[in-house]
């Protein structure tokens, strides 16, 4: 039997497992993988033409690199890149710290049921969109009408222009963005910690250890795969900044941009006055390649001290 024959014959033997990857398959050929041929633009002037997109592409003139020397070039190319990482490098050290602490309290509570019930709740921020969530806020921080102040005056202080004051920020986006993503990400790790062997903790019990000892000597080791990957993970992204977050809950306040401005509130507003698509494909590979350099980079790290732990 040929090479041939034998991947059709590997095919027909996995075909219930590749119909079951086949969707999202589909989605990353069409999603991810056929746009990247138009990374061709980051390196043109595009212009659009009426023959179509294709025709657009190929007539627009080559610039090389000058899409990246319009994005760096500015004075807010400091900002936004100082901007996107730290906040990045923040959600990503207290997300994971806050998001383990919850899945191994969640995990010792014994009333199930009412675990359950905070795990929902918890959850449900996950799938309000920024926009709802951009008016939730809103309510805590408005002037004249929101909560906060609200309850300064009662305690005899001035109300704080929110959205004025730049400094109050960077607290601000932290908590929302906490809040908003521990749940959703708690829940993998609580998956994680019912896996866990229970002769392991009975064991330690017999042994006299207490809940702190065993979460130290069991739980903590027993995750400490998964939370590498999904810290490269994150890693990866650490250039890409939520849209959602940077844009809708300051509102585009114009005052809060040297706190708030990220890559990707940049471009879209670059986008959105002067139209150059060729910078804002410049952003996009920008991005990407930095971000495959990092989690490259990541891993071998993780690979050289502990190769069980790394992602490949």
């Amino acid at each position: 039997m040929g090479a041939i024959g034998r991947f059709f014959k590997n095919i027909m033997t996995n075909k219930a497992m590749l119909l079951m990857v086949l969707p999202g398959a589909i989605w990353f050929l069409f999603f991810s993988y056929l746009p990247m041929f138009g990374t061709i633009i980051a390196f043109k002037e595009y212009r659009f033409s009426r023959d179509g997109f294709l025709a657009s592409i190929f007539n627009s003139e080559w610039v090389g690199f000058d899409n990246f020397k319009f994005l760096f070039s500015t004075n807010d190319a400091y900002i936004i890149t100082r901007n996107t990482v730290l906040y990045n490098f923040v959600f990503i050290v207290l997300g994971l710290v806050l998001s383990v602490a919850l899945a191994i309290v969640l995990s010792e509570i014994v009333n199930k049921r009412l675990a359950k019930v905070y795990q929902t709740g918890m959850f449900l921020p996950y799938f309000l969109s920024w926009v709802i969530v951009g008016y939730f806020v809103f309510s805590f921080l408005s002037y004249d009408k929101g909560m906060l102040n609200q309850i300064l005056g009662w305690f005899g202080a001035e109300p704080i222009q929110w959205y004025s004051e730049a400094k109050y920020w960077p607290i601000i986006l932290t908590l929302v963005s906490l809040w908003k993503a521990i749940g959703y990400n708690s829940v993998v790790y609580l998956a994680a910690i019912m896996g866990i062997d229970k002769s392991l903790y009975e064991a330690a019990m017999i042994d006299g250890a207490n809940k702190w000892q065993q979460i130290k000597a069991i739980t903590l080791p027993m995750l400490k795969p998964l939370m590498t990957i999904l810290t490269l993970l994150a890693i990866g992204r650490i250039f890409y900044a939520d849209f959602g977050l940077f844009y809708q809950v300051p509102r585009d306040s114009g005052t809060l941009y040297s706190v708030t401005n990220v890559i990707d509130t940049y471009v879209y507003r670059g986008l959105k006055t002067t139209g150059e698509i060729g910078m804002t494909t410049a952003a996009g590979l920008y991005q990407s390649v930095v971000g495959f350099v990092l989690v490259i980079t990541s891993n071998y790290i993780v690979r050289k001290y502990d190769k069980d732990n790394a992602l490949f």
